[in-house]
């Protein structure tokens, strides 16, 4: 099933204002698509009678591809603008399109880089020490997870993932709600520098989980409603990850 994106919506309606935006069969809109529709608050429908009878608010010609292309390479994701060539004070947010790099989407993407590079080098400091081989796995799930992630919002593609540490995401929820059925451990510990350098870690990532979810929020807000939800979930459930891997570092379930 072809998707449709931002880009593509940006470039089909760049000189118009309909009133529906009808979704060809056999398409799909992804979620900064539909975000977009949304903030031109155009409405979104797959029945063709109302795209075609659907008065439109104005109605010049669109550029032909080949005269938008020779305007420039580049994309003004905020203002439509296009650039001959990359101005340095913007980045790429997907494809073509290009956006400060202090936007929040960009600042959200510094976040998770930056937590897929302590994951790993706290994977390294564990292996030089002869730590625990399935708490080196777990945290490589962990990784996986986080690289989609960011795989699927550079590209612009809905995220999936039903699984994490081989528990659902409602299963995830169970037991960091309650780690004393799970585990015998009390609820949410805090850290104590005697509790070993495993724990410390597995904190740390914990924090840069939270934080990375923040940065989320901030980057998918639109007003008083939120894109890219299922980036948003995942995150959530993440931070819930690693709080049971803290939980089962305390129970011995990563005794070396």
């Amino acid at each position: 099933m072809k998707v449709i994106t931002e880009a593509i919506l940006r470039d089909e309606l760049r000189n118009s204002e309909p009133e529906f935006y009808c979704i060809p069969e056999g398409k799909i809109l992804s979620p900064a698509a539909r975000e977009y529709l949304q903030q031109r608050k155009i409405k979104i429908t797959k029945e063709v009678l109302k795209c075609e009878t659907a008065p439109a608010k104005s109605v010049p010609q669109p550029e032909a591809p080949a005269e938008a292309a020779a305007a420039g390479r580049f994309v003004d994701y905020e203002t439509g603008a296009f650039y001959n060539s990359k101005p340095e004070h913007m980045t790429h947010l997907y494809g073509n399109t290009l956006v400060p790099k202090d936007h929040p989407r960009i600042l959200f993407r510094g976040k998770l880089d930056s937590l897929q590079a302590l994951i790993v080098l706290d994977q390294a400091i564990l292996s030089e020490k002869g730590k625990s081989k399935k708490l080196i796995e777990d945290l490589n799930g962990i990784l996986r997870v986080l690289r989609e992630m960011m795989r699927c919002d550079v590209l612009d593609e809905e995220f999936k993932n039903d699984t994490i540490l081989g528990l659902t995401h409602a299963q995830l929820r169970e037991r960091s709600h309650d780690p004393m059925k799970f585990y015998n451990i009390k609820q949410m510990v805090l850290p104590d520098y005697s509790m070993g350098m495993e724990y410390a870690l597995l904190n740390h990532i914990r924090t840069a989980v939270r934080e990375t979810e923040v940065a989320a929020v901030q980057a998918f807000r639109t007003g008083s409603k939120y894109t890219r939800q299922d980036i948003i979930e995942e995150l959530n459930r993440l931070s819930s990850a690693m709080h049971i891997m803290m939980c089962m570092y305390l129970a011995g379930e990563y005794k070396t």
